[in-house]
C-alpha cells in the first residue's frame, strides 16, 4: 500500500469512529460531540482547565468556553481560580454534573467496555500508532518529497 492509498483508508477509518461518537452524543441527546468530549475529559474525576481540555483534545479555545458556560449555567460545573494564575481557572464537575455525565455518557462507557474487550494487546497498540500518526503530521510542516 503506499502512502496516498494508506491516509485515504487511514482518514475514512477516523471519519468513521468520529461518526459513531456523533451519534453516541445525538443518541444521548447531546446536541454538540464538543459537549460530549468534554463531558469526557471532565468525568475522569480530576480537575482541569480550559486550557488543558484544549490542548489535550485539539479543541477550539472558544468552542471549549462555549460549552463550559452552558455547563456552569446549568449548574454542572464550577469554576475555580488557580493561585498565581489571572485568568485561568479549574473546571470541575459538580454533584449534579457527575450524576448529567454519567447518564449521557453511560451508554458510550458500555459500548467502549464491550469492543476493549474483543480487542486483542495487540489491538490495543492502535492508541501509540495514531499518536505516532498525529505526532509525526504536526511535525512535517508542510514537507514534501519529490
Amino acid at each position: 500500500m503506499d502512502e496516498k492509498k494508506f491516509f485515504y483508508e487511514f482518514g475514512k477509518a477516523v471519519y468513521h469512529i468520529d461518526a459513531v461518537y456523533n451519534d453516541f452524543a445525538r443518541e444521548s441527546g447531546i446536541n454538540s460531540p464538543t459537549l460530549l468530549w468534554i463531558l469526557y475529559a471532565l468525568n475522569d474525576g480530576e480537575a482541569h482547565t480550559q486550557r488543558e481540555i484544549c490542548v489535550s483534545w485539539d479543541l477550539p479555545k472558544s468552542t471549549v468556553n462555549t460549552v463550559t458556560m452552558e455547563l456552569k449555567a446549568g449548574g454542572y460545573v464550577e469554576l475555580a481560580p488557580i493561585s498565581g494564575k489571572k485568568r485561568e481557572m479549574t473546571l470541575s464537575l459538580t454533584a449534579a454534573g457527575k450524576e448529567y455525565a454519567e447518564k449521557l455518557l453511560s451508554d458510550v462507557y458500555a459500548k467502549e467496555a464491550a469492543v476493549f474487550r474483543k480487542l486483542t494487546a495487540k489491538d490495543k497498540e492502535v492508541i501509540g500508532i495514531l499518536e505516532k500518526i498525529s505526532t509525526l503530521l504536526r511535525e512535517s510542516g508542510g514537507e514534501q518529497n519529490g
